[in-house]
């Protein structure tokens, strides 16, 4: 008896993207399979019964494969000939159970039914067996006009490996530049679409660029750099949606393609032969990577994971699930030893490769907050050294690798920046951006940047200063006595400075070391092994010297609540949304299963929550606590800080001893090693006990110990340098502070040297406790940009006091300071009604009391700008007093809405802002980030309200 096979009903249709054509069969016309038949199965049934997904092994993407049926054996398909006799015609007439399409998919009509039963009748014929081509290898969209901007955004960039050809990809197209002179040498044109990754060969002879139709098919097509013939095209026939990726394997072999349709497939290049397919991914594959010896491949998708294949079996090797959104972006670092993942979730995370020829776990290293928002492409420098990652908060930074420390912001994109590339020649950068501007950046020696501060964002350098402790923890000020652990004997006893080697060589193994200190003498000890590549997870601890644990603070909590509507990872400091926040108050510590952090900004209402400190990046904890992931309903306490030994009244609620110890550090700069500041509370012999945070241990657990004296300092950052200034304008700097063993009090800074044309705010300082300021540096209408005789001259210069002496350290110059485009937006702060005057000195003031809330507005003077005109959301008012902030906003943040010119806006000052003189401003979005001329803002007692 001849196999028969049954259909399994539809579960989804494509009927919103293909077109009808049954009219074609009007009167008695003979009735064509392609033109009549094939779009009402495209409309009803290929979305689930097509060669890819093949529910119930069933297809009708060809004539072929609809013949063929599907896995029951009890029924025809198609009985040619005998409507009645296919199951075909049965089960859209529902005559069967299960019927197609289901009763809450689209039905065919009875005009469409006829039409298949007269086909059927008539004999069912098909195409011819050359002729019969996927039902889905077309698709009919709407025509829509290219928009009028000549400048294609650029998609991707790579150089050859020689450094002598720049590929930049645009739509439907690819540009080969001479990458000395910058000279187009020629076009490759024809892409299906945008072009979203061009890669060159190891030989650099050939091309490839991933392409392909959304919701069709994805291409690679691989060009012969030299002569520009195209060599051959792979993907069109099995790609079932476009490509983001084709890579070559080291040796140039293989190529791996992936895209939206989820599958990662591999490829011979020279015959174009298809090798194999990986089970790939639940969400659209991003990005593809070999590692250096081609032997395995790593993938990046959007079902938030990044996994990691054997190229030769295709085994799955790993699922790097740490991440919390898509991931964009993945590569190996050019040793082989890491890999490196960023994505939407804002960070860059870094793991160990260890899963290089068998299953395993690959660990992360390091995960560092990068960006305010998605990340959307990283670049490798060619020597390792160096990571350049852009975001679509259009900021492009620069880390160093593997230890993930921020070496330049630089200044601010005028639009998001799509493809990065470094040049193997000088190691310059080229960043495409999708406005379709290019710019190149050189990358300065690691020697010239030496002391950057890791946490700020802007893109400052600074050297450290004498005896400021930044040294590090195999190099501290002064005479460092080198010690080598021992494993047997009495206890060693360390002096100051001095620097401990040592190892945690069995799993449950600590080392411990003894030192003498004076009442209140101050102590830091720092641990350098995660950073060295140790497999140790620090912790450290001060204990006495019979072993008992060194109490440092008691906190009772005075207030209860718990995290509602989302947990927190380990990272972020914003949206901890609190039960009853409203009793809360600003500068309030938080304890969360055992974390310590401290309020820094309030919510902007119910759908939002409290930004803890330090208000951006990666949150502190206080009393050297480890930052924790916390699920929702986690308990947590506003709790106030008592001296070691208190005994409080008891309240109800819990007392929590904390005592000298600390696993990750506190200020989230050294990864997971630690430190730990210990003040002596009587003089006397302590223990310092170093282990693994697990309980691991072994031969790879090494470690160094420094032990020195605490030396209280800070340094600055410039952000916001090299500024390109429209006349008329303003462009906002950001001071970002580093704060050395405890230093807390205010810097001011200062600017020397500026030019009639130019002004800034004055004075400008960061507030105690605060890490960053901002300021404008306006520019007059007759602004043509500065000679460089002249940026030369002018100076910023960082002043504080630090243990009661004066402290002045000069921050360099501004860099280039050029005329910027005409503006299209310029932005100021207006009086409203009784608020706001002009002083003596022609400056716009506001005066505020404590607990008071005042409007002012902010009016635009559109030049050309028409569009929505944002301000920010909790960062809305730039270089308020802390505890000042733009108040009633909403989630969508201070802005003037399209076709509007004004928007009033409220400031509220918190019950306890001490009095204080500002100079704030707005900062749009729009237009290059313009900044407003500033305003004088003064907190004032009741009783000087009138005298101001």
């Amino acid at each position: 008896m001849e196999k028969t096979k049954r259909i399994k009903p539809c579960l989804l249709t494509l009927s919103t993207l293909f077109g009808f054509a049954a009219g074609t069969a009007a009167g008695t016309a003979a009735i064509d399979y392609h033109a009549d038949i094939a779009p009402l199965l495209r409309d009803y049934c290929a979305g689930c019964h097509n060669e890819f997904d093949y529910e119930a092994d069933f297809s009708v993407e060809t004539f072929g494969a609809l013949m063929e049926g599907g896995e029951s054996e009890n029924e025809t398909i198609v009985v040619p000939g005998m409507p009645s006799e296919s199951f075909l015609l049965k089960t859209i007439r529902h005559e069967t159970d299960p019927a197609m399409p289901p009763e809450k998919e689209p039905q065919l009509g009875e005009e469409e039914i006829a039409l298949i039963a007269r086909w059927i009748e008539e004999g069912a014929e098909g195409p011819a067996p050359e002729d019969d081509a996927s039902i889905l290898s077309t698709l009919n969209v709407p025509d829509i006009p290219a928009s009028g901007n000549a400048d294609k955004p650029v998609t991707a960039a790579e150089f050859s490996r020689d450094g002598k050809h720049l590929a930049l990809a645009r739509f439907s197209e690819v540009e080969l530049q001479d990458a000395k002179t910058r000279k187009t040498l020629r076009r490759f044109a024809g892409e299906d679409g945008k072009v979203n990754a061009v890669h060159f060969s190891p030989d650099g002879r050939q091309l490839v660029a991933a392409s392909g139709i959304a919701g069709l098919k994805g291409a690679a097509t691989i060009w012969n750099v030299e002569t520009g013939e195209k060599v051959r095209r792979l993907g069109d026939e099995t790609h079932r949606d476009i490509l983001f990726d084709a890579e070559f394997s080291p040796d140039g072999k293989l190529l791996a393609t992936a895209g939206y349709d989820r599958v990662i497939r591999l490829w011979e290049v020279e015959s174009g032969k298809h090798l194999r397919k990986f089970p790939s991914h639940n969400g659209a594959v991003f990005d593809l990577a070999f590692s250096p010896d081609g032997s395995v491949l790593a993938s990046a998708s959007g079902d938030s994971t990044g996994k990691i294949w054997q190229v030769a079996s295709g085994e799955r090797l790993d699922t790097l699930n740490q991440p919390q959104a898509e991931q964009f972006r993945i590569d190996f670092t050019p040793d082989g030893k890491f890999i490196v993942g960023v994505g939407a979730d804002h960070r860059i995370r870094l793991w160990r490769f260890l899963s290089k020829t068998k299953p395993g776990i690959n660990p992360v290293v390091e995960s560092r907050f990068g960006h305010e928002d998605a990340i959307v492409d990283m670049a490798l420098s060619r020597d390792g050294k160096w990571l350049v990652t852009t975001s679509a908060d259009r900021a492009l930074k620069r880390w160093s690798l593997p230890g993930l420390e921020q070496i330049e912001a630089y200044e601010a994109q005028p639009d998001v920046v799509s493809a990065l590339a470094f040049s193997p020649v000088d190691g310059a950068l080229e960043a495409g951006r999708m406005n379709g501007s290019t710019e190149r950046y050189e990358t300065a020696d690691p020697a010239t940047v030496a002391g950057k501060d890791s946490r700020d964002e802007p893109g400052g350098k600074h050297e450290p200063a004498e005896g400021s402790g930044e040294a590090g923890a195999d190099e501290p000020a002064g005479e460092v006595a080198t010690i080598a652990e021992k494993e047997d004997g009495p206890l060693q006893t360390l002096t100051m400075p001095s620097v401990v080697e040592g190892v945690v060589d069995e799993p449950g193994d600590v080392d411990e070391f003894r030192f003498s200190a004076e009442a209140g003498e101050e102590w830091v000890f720092e641990v350098d092994a995660a950073r060295s590549d140790s497999a140790l997870d620090s912790k450290i601890a001060v204990l006495t010297a019979e072993g008992e644990p060194v109490e440092r603070v008691v906190l009772q909590a005075v207030r209860d609540s718990w995290l509602t509507f989302r947990g927190k990872d380990s990272t972020t400091s914003g949206d901890f949304r609190i039960h009853n926040w409203r009793e809360m108050e600003l500068n309030e510590f938080l304890y969360v299963n055992g974390e310590v952090v401290k309020l820094w900004h309030y919510p902007r209402g119910p759908d939002s929550g409290f930004l803890v400190y330090p208000g951006f990046g990666s949150r502190h904890t206080f009393f050297e606590t480890t930052a924790l992931a916390h699920p929702v309903g986690q308990p947590c306490y506003i709790v106030r800080a008592l001296p070691p030994g208190s005994e409080p009244n008891p309240n109800g609620l819990p007392v929590y001893r904390l005592y000298y110890q600390n696993d990750d550090e506190s200020r989230r700069e050294l990864g997971t090693d630690s430190k730990l500041a210990f003040v002596a509370p009587e003089a006397g012999d302590y223990l310092v006990r170093i282990g693994d945070v697990r309980g691991f241990g072994g031969p790879g657990f090494h470690y160094k110990l420094a032990a020195r004296r605490s030396m209280p300092d800070f340094s600055v950052s410039v952000g916001g340098k090299n500024p390109k200034i429209s006349p008329g304008s303003g462009k906002e700097l950001e001071f970002g502070v580093k704060r050395v063993d405890g230093f807390d009090g205010p810097v001011e800074l200062v600017v020397e040297g500026l030019p009639e044309t130019l002004s800034i705010t004055s004075p400008l300082t960061i507030e105690a406790g605060q890490d960053r300021a901002f300021g404008v540096l306006n520019a007059t209408a007759a602004f043509e940009g500065l000679a460089e005789e002249e940026a030369k001259r002018i100076e910023v210069v960082a002043k504080a006091e630090v243990r009661g002496e004066a402290v002045e350290k000069s921050l360099g110059d501004l860099g280039k300071i050029e005329r910027g485009d005409d503006a299209k937006v310029l932005v100021e702060i207006h009086p409203d009604g009784e608020n706001g005057r002009p002083a003596k000195d022609g400056v716009l003031e506001f005066a505020i009391r404590p607990g008071e809330t005042i409007t002012a507005r902010v009016v635009a003077h559109r030049l050309g700008l028409e569009s929505r005109i944002d301000f920010g959301k909790e960062d809305a008012g730039r270089n308020l007093p802390h505890g000042v902030y733009v108040d009633d906003i909403g989630l969508n943040g201070l802005m003037i809405p399209e076709g509007k010119s004004e928007q009033r806006f409220s400031l509220t000052a918190a019950d306890w802002v001490p009095e204080t003189v500002r100079v704030v401003h707005l900062r749009t979005t729009a237009d290059g980030q313009q900044g407003s001329r500033p305003v004088r803002l003064r907190v004032v007692a009741e009783k000087n309200v009138a005298e101001n």
